[in-house]
């Protein structure tokens, strides 16, 4: 298996419902780093997973799409604990709605795998993998 991972950031703020959340209840900022990585069985007729500089654009353009945003202020959340493993998978699953819309160019309709890690601190990270 062949992979390629970029890189961007994110910052947003939010809140959590839930005991079990302690004082992350309150609002507050996270900032994450956000890798995305691309996977195929076989190198296209180029020699590569997909382009990189393609690639990049769209992780940065997904995003683009939170980033600075107040998640508890956006409709599409509403009543969501958008835990860091919840938007990893909403990165992934935006990326692979662009993948199949064409974005990452014709050769990136041979990827197989897609994993997203949102990276909270030198210590901590959650990823959600999904085929695509």
């Amino acid at each position: 298996m062949f992979s390629i991972t970029v890189r961007d950031h994110l910052m947003i703020a939010h809140s959590f419902r839930g005991e079990v959340f302690g004082p992350a209840q309150r609002l507050h900022g996270a900032t994450f780093l956000v890798d995305a990585t691309f996977r195929r069985e076989q190198l296209d007729e180029d020699n590569i997973v997909v382009d990189i500089g393609l690639a990049t654009k769209e992780l940065g353009t997904v995003v683009g799409e939170l980033n600075y945003r107040n998640l508890d202020d956006e409709p599409e959340f509403a009543g969501v604990n958008t835990s860091t493993e919840f938007l990893a998978k909403v990165v992934a699953d935006r990326l692979a709605e662009r993948i199949h819309q064409g974005a990452l160019g014709e050769g990136a309709r041979g990827l197989s795998n897609l994993t997203v890690t949102l990276h909270e601190s030198h210590i901590a990270w959650a990823s959600y993998e999904r085929d695509l």
